[in-house]
């Protein structure tokens, strides 16, 4: 992994991180593992899960239908409009 690459993983884990110490009742996160390799983006996704099961409204954005198996509910959204 790069040294860039290394930074982004890093950026990423420290919003998380910050996000996780104020400990909200809510995370809005907007392709939160978009910058990650493999790795990294399943102990993200993990994370994420981990604290909805424990009581956080977790609201994802994201293109990477992969990661709607990490979630308990899917809302797809097509040029605006949502779909059923």
């Amino acid at each position: 992994m790069s040294v860039f690459a290394t930074r982004k993983v890093m950026d990423q884990r420290v919003v998380i991180a910050r996000v996780i110490v104020n400990e909200p009742k809510v995370i809005l996160a907007d392709e939160p593992t978009g910058n990650l390799d493999g790795q990294n983006r399943e102990e993200i996704m993990l994370l994420l899960k981990n604290l909805n099961e424990n009581g956080t409204t977790v609201i994802m954005v994201t293109h990477d239908l992969e990661l709607t198996n990490y979630a308990s509910r899917v809302i797809p959204i097509f040029e605006g409009e949502i779909q059923k």
